[in-house]
């Protein structure tokens, strides 16, 4: 809301000598947001000045110009600029004359964007100023012709002296205060509402302007609220007041103290009578519509909209309205969508004499949905559908009639109609130590009653046994006033901020971060110290990147062809994304994409995030099943949504593409590969203290002979569940996505990990004693996983064996056909003494005899 300083300080009286600065200041007091400071950008010597001649110039071009002397100062006086008193100016425009008085920007002067003024020769003459146009001072967009000041109604009775300052005489040195509104606070949409705060906040005695206004009687006019289609049980219009003013010249121009202040406060001046009723709305926060009563067909009608009507509003724009819409409707049809904008067909224009002016009361929900529906909001609708005064609305029609009387020359008739519903305010239970309670305060009940009658409210006290308990009544312009809750705020709000207590709150014994945060976190840091990045994305994706990346690592026990179930968005942001993921891995490409376009190329990226698992069939709510808003839905209605709403478990992904290390002097580069996926899975499973057990797999988007399938046990010797997938990704897949070299990448179900990792992982006391450390190579099988060697040879050396690991995996001379021999380093230790060489080898035989019982395993010497 942009409210002029002039105009504010007829409602309240301002400090002397007030600055936007220092109103800034005293509005954010009591709750209200900054935002800017608004002015003209019009400055130095603009004067008023009479046209002494004006000789018209043919010119080669076929324009004619006028050749003008016109006097900026009194005779034998020094000119604003410190010229002379009669200045030679051309100008263009031709609609003035010998004796008008004009207004002439002088050398010096600046006009908005940044238009510096100054003697220029032109047409052969030297131009020692301008003549200026309404559009030129921003105070119109009549740019054709300029300003003569008679035609305003100004004249030297009412200030239009020679050489006298224009800016002050048009109101162009007026400045004006932007506050930002919060939607609770709609009665703030006016001057009268930012008024009646600045007398909260600074104590200052505010005059009602809505009081000061004398209402007159007016009947006869027939009008119908006629509502077959209530909102949540409440009528769509509740008061309808209709005036009629005759003989009313549209044509006369608004005056210069009414433009300027509407365009201070962001409303662009159109025409005298949409003028006045925007000039009405933003001094009491009415909306006001005129129409042109010639144009009327019979009496107004407020009703719902008739299946397949249509309406041609005044943006030119033929709307098909809704069932739900509220109108104003003649006998013809409707005249305008009720609340948010009139209709072409019985507009104001030049030939108008005869208005009908509406002030009527809305329902804020029936506006605000009207106003959605056809994407038209509107000064009007902005207020509507945040609550209008109700008691106001006689005032502003009244005032809007004066105004025609007064300005546009018309006479106020007696025809009219008043429908208005009686206003019943409801009390609001208020317990006095609830305020100190909520706030943390020592107010007392003097100042929490003072602050309650100041903005309005009429406070009674409860039964005569219970002095704690108040019913307070908010004031009309107060709709959002409802709950005990609200009324706290505002004592808060009108006694002071300040009044608060700072208080560091001390959080409860026993609720920092879950066993599954902490985790979480733990894995989080644990990667990320490693070396990798980590990212967000998105979580919506398009159905080539659903069948190319499957489900995550579920999809490693599915066909790589199957299609992949995926919940669809009923509104996307993105028309070729529709779908929300089921892999983290999409979006890490799309990361990665994005990086080595920019000439990043060397990358470890890693995500922890949620995907999106279809509910069971029979359980998906579709848009028809949405229950309507403004009430509380039936506890089925919510259970309902409540099934339908998806699984989403916690995934943990990364892609690592280019060198794991750069080419350095005396060693050589090295790509990533599978190897750094499966070890980057092992380290988040490690973080949450998680053994994966590595098999050889598949998976729609990972090379078919370079992917692992990692699994945990949930108990000892209990089956294997999967919970990941770690390898390369596919050749196709990465050069598809433009991509360069090869990508390996992991998944992991990391929810699931977390559920199932100990509570408290077992650990054991280090020994002091020396390691005897062994080799070990035997022969299986090519086909026989080298993984599954390296189980059985660890749980058959026993608990001696403190380390084992896979060194070599040699296939060539030396071996027949289809073998392969596999070296193991393994590690023995005691905690109790120093091994014999003895002790170690036996333990290592063990190992042997069991690779051999299970795998067909010869010891190769």
């Amino acid at each position: 809301m942009r409210v002029p300083l002039s105009w504010l300080g007829e409602s309240v009286e301002l400090a002397p000598g007030a600055t936007p600065e220092q109103v800034h200041a005293d509005l954010v007091r009591v709750g209200f947001e900054e935002e800017s400071i608004r002015r003209f950008e019009v400055s130095g010597p603009v004067v008023v000045g009479e046209v002494l001649s004006a000789e018209p110039e043919p010119q080669s071009n076929g324009k004619t110009i006028n050749w003008c002397q016109v006097r900026v100062a009194s005779e034998g006086q020094t000119a604003a600029d410190g010229g002379a008193d009669v200045r030679g100016i051309v100008c263009g425009a031709h609609n003035f004359g010998p004796g008008d008085r004009v207004v002439v920007t002088l050398p010096g002067a600046v006009l908005p964007g940044d238009f510096r003024i100054a003697a220029r020769k032109t047409y052969g003459h030297v131009s020692d100023g301008m003549i200026a146009s309404a559009r030129e001072l921003s105070l119109g967009e009549d740019h054709e012709g300029i300003i003569v000041l008679s035609r305003l109604g100004l004249d030297e009775t009412n200030g239009a002296v020679i050489g006298a300052d224009a800016l002050a005489l048009l109101g162009l040195d007026e400045s004006a205060v932007e506050i930002n509104v919060t939607p609770d606070r709609g009665y703030a949409f006016s001057v009268r509402g930012v008024a009646r705060e600045y007398g909260h906040a600074t104590g200052a005695p505010f005059t009602d302007p809505a009081a000061a206004v004398s209402v007159a009687e007016a009947t006869g006019f027939p009008v119908v609220l006629q509502d077959e289609a209530p909102i949540r049980g409440r009528a769509g219009a509740t008061g309808f007041i209709a005036r009629v003013v005759r003989g009313i010249d549209a044509t006369r121009p608004t005056p210069p103290w009414m433009v300027s202040r509407l365009q201070l406060a962001g409303v662009r001046a159109l025409s005298l009578p949409v003028d006045i009723s925007n000039y009405v709305m933003l001094e009491l926060g009415q909306p006001l519509h005129a129409y042109d009563l010639s144009k009327l067909d019979g009496g107004i009608t407020v009703r719902r909209a008739r299946a397949g009507e249509r309406l041609q509003t005044l943006d030119e724009q033929d709307r098909e309205l809704h069932p739900e819409d509220l109108v104003i409707a003649d006998d013809a049809g409707a005249v305008g969508l009720a609340g948010v904008m009139g209709g072409q067909s019985t507009k104001t224009d030049e030939t108008t004499t005869d208005v009908l002016v509406e002030a009527a009361t809305f329902d804020p929900v029936s506006i605000a949905r009207t106003a959605r529906r056809h994407k038209l909001p509107s000064e009007a609708s902005k207020r509507f559908e945040r609550g209008v005064d109700p008691l106001v609305a006689a005032a502003a029609a009244q005032r809007m009639v004066d105004l025609l009387v007064e300005l546009a020359g018309g006479t106020a008739d007696d025809l009219g109609a008043t429908l208005v519903a009686e206003w019943q305010p409801t009390p609001v239970r208020l317990r006095i130590a609830r305020v100190n309670g909520l706030l943390g305060t020592d107010y007392t009940p003097e100042e929490i009653r003072g602050a309650l009658e100041m903005i309005g409210c009429t406070v009674a006290l409860g039964a005569a046994g219970d002095p704690d308990l108040w019913f307070v009544t908010p004031p009309s312009w107060r709709s959002d006033l409802t709950r005990s809750a609200d009324l706290v705020e505002e004592v808060a709000r009108i006694v002071g901020y300040d009044r608060i207590p700072s208080v560091l709150p001390v959080a409860p014994a026993g609720r920092g971060l879950t066993r599954a945060q902490r985790l979480r976190r733990r894995a989080a840091n644990t990667v990320t110290a490693a070396g990798f990045n980590e990212v967000q994305n998105y979580p919506f994706v398009s159905r080539a990147q659903l069948d190319a990346f499957g489900s995550g690592p579920s999809d490693a026990a599915t066909e790589a062809s199957a299609p992949v179930s995926a919940l669809a968005l009923a509104n996307p942001l993105d028309g070729e994304a529709p779908f929300l993921r089921r892999s983290l891995l999409p979006g890490l490409i799309g990361a990665v994409q994005r990086n080595a376009s920019r000439g990043l190329t060397d990358l470890s990226l890693v995500e922890f995030g949620a995907v999106f698992v279809p509910v069971a069939p029979g359980a998906e709510l579709g848009t028809e099943s949405v229950p309507p808003l403004g009430e509380r839905p039936a506890d089925a209605v919510l259970a309902q949504l409540d099934a339908a709403i998806p699984e989403q478990p916690l995934r943990v992904a990364a892609v690592l593409t280019g060198l794991a290390e750069a080419k350095q002097p005396g060693l050589g580069d090295r790509a990533y590969d599978w190897a750094d996926a499966l070890d980057a899975a092992r380290t988040v499973a490690g973080a949450v203290a998680a053994e994966l057990v590595v098999r050889q797999g598949s998976h729609r988007a990972f090379h078919p002979g370079r992917t692992a399938e990692l699994f945990v046990r949930t108990e000892q010797d209990a089956e294997l569940e999967l919970v990941g997938v770690a390898g390369e990704l596919l050749p196709d897949l990465v050069a598809d996505h433009h991509l360069h070299g090869r990508a390996a990448a992991f998944e992991l179900d990391l929810g699931r990990l977390i559920a199932i990792a100990p509570q408290t992982p077992e650990t054991g006391p280090l020994s002091t004693y020396p390691a005897a450390t062994q080799d070990l190579t035997l022969v299986v099988g090519s086909d026989v996983p080298a993984g599954d060697v390296l189980d059985v040879v660890r749980s058959g050396s026993g608990s001696l064996l403190e380390s084992a690991r896979i060194v070599d995996d040699y296939r060539g001379t030396g071996l027949e056909e289809g073998q392969k021999a596999l070296t193991f380093a393994l590690r023995f230790r005691a905690d109790d003494r120093t091994l014999r060489a003895e002790e170690a080898s036996e333990a290592k035989l063990a190992g042997v005899a069991a690779a051999e019982a299970a795998f067909g395993a010869k010891l190769r010497e």
